[in-house]
């Protein structure tokens, strides 16, 4: 061999070298990417471990990964708890235990698909006590689910609403202390104030398609269409109520979540706003300001670029921003409003990840309620994403149930308690039935200390 060809021979070993040295880190890289990142990479496995060039004509390997039930991070087959949240690969929390949710087991698909024709559109219940809190579901939003697994389950999946639902249950706060408002789809015209009708056109085509998808992360069934105008036509008939004194404050269980939702495209697991469409109910009951705090850790770039030009309603996000790094890239603190409403969005973006309680107490205290406090709202709505809860694989924060218990506690009396809690993301199935759970106890406790605890 000559001189040249052992120099190149050296520079292809220390190419492949580095090359397998990147495949290993992916991994561990993962649980920082963004959102779409996560969910549209194709994971890579050190070359021990590689099964990308399966032959059939070999023995056959054993599976040499797998996928948490609780989070749905992938993991390689010698570990046997989750390296994002800690869940043993056997967990069957799902189909056992706690999150076996009473509301619609597995097996009860068909005859959910089939109510989810022939159910009527619903209607406003009546009978509650008025100063009571009122909770929003529909089985039927359980329908809206990927058809076929891309490299990786997706995170936005109906045992989201399962786990929490049964949680409500078992600790006896829905059924049980909290009361069940009837859905309606949300009409054509009330989501025209919120949507170009481009926007909500192409969310009705879903209905005609067995698959589809907005964008890479983003997908929709045959069922989605229907989810999406149940979760906002619950979102607006709880604010009306809520507003006009016939509750006192509500949660909103609604899946998709709506915050990237903009006024003309779906992203981010979004079809359509829920937040948006219940502020613009709240001022067709009467609402002079509506206030929007939204606590997901992903900025709400739709619920921004909706009011961005409005003075009636202020809309205070706090998320992970990282120099525009972190999914979707807006949301900087230079963000402030336009056209003359400037100082109407409020925007404490985190430079990294792991912020917790102390992170977010410190924010309220001392920008989220002197900023609302001075705004003065007559109704006021939480963006309740769980994805800064410790534990999620998206957010890769610290906050606790009792930090986001803490956070509606302050947030309550805002509005003389006039308070509408509403859904957006959360991954971790232990993390969001645990912290829903703590926030629906402070709105319930907010007129009945005594059930509090």
């Amino acid at each position: 061999m000559t001189h040249t060809s052992k120099g190149e021979a050296n520079k292809g070993v220390q190419r492949e070298h580095l090359f397998r040295k990147e495949k290993k880190k992916s991994a561990k890289q993962q649980i920082d990417a963004t959102l779409e990142e996560i969910y549209n990479e194709r994971y890579e496995l050190s070359d021990e471990d590689d099964d990308s060039d399966w032959d059939p004509l070999e023995k056959q390997v054993k599976a040499v990964k797998w996928f948490c039930i609780n989070c749905t991070m992938v993991n390689l087959s010698n570990v046997v708890h989750c390296y994002a949240c800690g869940e043993h690969k056997g967990s069957g929390i799902v189909s056992l235990g706690c999150f076996a949710s009473p509301l619609m087991p597995e097996g009860d698909i068909a005859a959910l698909e089939l109510d989810a024709t022939e159910k009527p559109k619903g209607s406003f219940q009546k009978g509650f006590p008025s100063d009571s809190t009122m909770v929003g579901f529909d089985e039927r939003m359980l329908l809206h689910d990927e058809v076929e697994m891309k490299s990786h389950p997706h995170p936005e999946r109906p045992d989201r609403l399962r786990a929490i639902a049964a949680s409500l249950a078992s600790a006896g706060i829905f059924p049980g202390k909290c009361y069940p408002i009837a859905a309606r789809e949300i009409t054509r015209k009330e989501l025209q104030m919120v949507h170009a009708l481009e926007n909500i056109e192409a969310v009705e085509f879903t209905s005609r398609l067995h698959a589809s998808y907005f964008t890479p992360d983003t997908y929709a069934n045959e069922y989605s269409a229907c989810a999406a105008r149940l979760a906002a036509g619950l979102c607006a008939d709880l604010a009306s109520t809520i507003f006009s004194g016939r509750a006192k404050n509500g949660f909103a269980l609604v899946r998709p979540p709506g915050h990237h939702a903009g006024v003309k495209q779906a992203m981010g697991f979004c079809l359509l706003n829920n937040a948006a469409v219940a502020a613009f109910a709240a001022q067709a009951a009467g609402a002079k300001r509506v206030l929007i705090v939204d606590w997901d850790v992903h900025h709400g770039n739709g619920t921004q670029e909706i009011f961005e030009r409005s003075k009636s309603v202020l809309y205070i996000s706090l998320h992970r921003h990282e120099g525009g790094k972190f999914y979707p890239g807006t949301g900087a603190a230079k963000e402030v409003g336009s056209m003359g409403a400037e100082g109407y969005c409020v925007n404490i973006p985190w430079s990294r990840g792991g912020v917790g309680d102390n992170d977010y107490v410190f924010a309220f205290q001392n920008i989220v309620l002197p900023i609302a406090s001075e705004f003065a709202p007559d109704f006021t709505i939480i963006s309740a994403g769980f994805d800064a809860a410790r534990g999620d694989p998206l957010g890769c924060c610290d906050v606790t149930p009792a930090g986001y218990a803490l956070m509606t506690q302050m947030l309550s009396p805002l509005s003389g308690g006039k308070l509408l809690v509403i859904l957006e993301g959360g991954y971790n199935l232990r993390s969001i039935s645990s912290s829903a759970t703590s926030v629906i106890k402070v709105c319930f406790a907010y007129h009945d200390r005594r059930h509090f605890s």
